[in-house]
């Protein structure tokens, strides 16, 4: 395991992640905003509730224009008590609604996390398969800028932990738009985590996704640069990290193959272990801790599948530093995974210079 180290000269830039010309560039935000809007439009079930997503338009505004649009009954501002309005959000879809549970960040959904796993994940199994519970728990996961300790954490690997939750984990737009309208219209609970970080960030959007009818497949990754030499899987914004470090290495002339997991429950165990078996090597990167984490989870994958004897090397992990998070710039981002350290734990695995 590789822990990143303090790099305040990395160059930052932005890839294409669209191997067709797009039609236009599209915000995350838009896209979240885009697919709530269309499935409240198709389905006078689904309904919005959390604080400060009406009249202040969300404190992201990811949920702009919807209250005005569908009024007080469907885009409903809460009280900041996460464990109550969790629980109505619960009991709305045992009763056959389709509520979309907003968490201002995943930190405070610890405060609901009895009805997320007892009420909302495990009901479907004890009631013998008689009780959907159709919902969507969404808001800002992991890392932001600033909020330290408190409002840093990822729940990836907490969440994908649990049978009986879908947890998806999106990067770009083409992302978050087909995943949560699939999550939307999935009979089970989903835990859909955005990031904060991406809401503002513009990405190639197709024609096909603009379309109201496009959804993406659950539990489907997407290979998001092609390579020969090494499969770098990543989640969320660390897919922007690899793409950064794919860009570098392909100037040294090692080709990435880089992984979008897109979901981690389910996880594209086929996606992973095809690549393996191509490239002969892999690294894992994620902003989350490294006990239990998302990498911990492929490598044992990797492990117990007859991929494992087509390594050449170790699978190693770049992952968050096993602290809570600094509140100071400088160790913030010592504290995560940067494009440099990528590179160098490929040139490590690879045994290059």
């Amino acid at each position: 395991m590789i822990l990143p180290k303090s790099l305040l000269l990395v160059g930052r830039r932005s890839f294409s992640t669209s191997r067709t010309a797009p039609a236009q560039l599209m915000t995350v935000r838009d896209a979240l905003n885009s697919a709530l809007d269309e499935e409240m439009e198709r389905d006078e079930r689904v309904f919005l509730l959390g604080e400060e997503v009406a009249q202040y338009d969300g404190a992201y505004k990811v949920s702009r224009g919807l209250w005005k649009k569908y009024g007080d009954k469907r885009v409903i501002d809460t009280p900041i008590t996460e464990i109550g309005f969790a629980g109505i959000a619960v009991g709305a879809a045992m009763a056959g609604l389709r509520p979309i549970c907003e968490f201002m960040t995943f930190n405070f959904s610890m405060q609901a996390i009895d009805h997320v796993i007892n009420s909302a994940a495990k009901t479907f199994y004890m009631s013998a398969g008689l009780i959907n519970v159709p919902i969507v728990f969404r808001g800002p996961n992991g890392a932001a800028a600033g909020v330290a300790a408190q409002h840093s954490q990822c729940f990836g690997a907490w969440y994908s932990h649990c049978p009986g939750l879908k947890v998806i984990s999106p990067y770009n737009s083409e992302d978050c738009k087909g995943l949560l309208k699939a999550a939307i219209r999935d009979p089970d609970p989903v835990v859909f985590l955005e990031n904060e970080l991406l809401y503002g960030s513009q990405y190639p959007i197709s024609d096909e996704a603009l379309s109201k009818d496009f959804v993406l497949p659950i539990g489907k990754a997407k290979i998001e640069r092609p390579g020969q030499h090494i499969t770098i899987v990543a989640h969320s914004k660390a897919v922007e990290t690899s793409l950064e470090a794919a860009q570098t290495l392909a100037g040294k002339g090692i080709e990435a193959e880089v992984i979008n997991l897109r979901s981690l429950r389910p996880l594209d165990e086929e996606t992973i272990l095809k690549s393996v078996v191509k490239t002969n090597h892999i690294i894992s990167v994620e902003q989350g801790w490294p006990q239990c984490g998302i990498g911990a989870e492929i490598s044992a994958r990797i492990m117990e599948s007859e991929a494992f004897y087509h390594l050449d090397s170790p699978l190693i992990r770049v992952t968050g530093a096993d602290i809570p998070m600094p509140y100071t710039k400088s160790l913030e981002i010592a504290a995560l995974p940067q494009a440099d350290d990528v590179v160098t734990v490929v040139q490590k695995v690879l045994s290059v210079k």
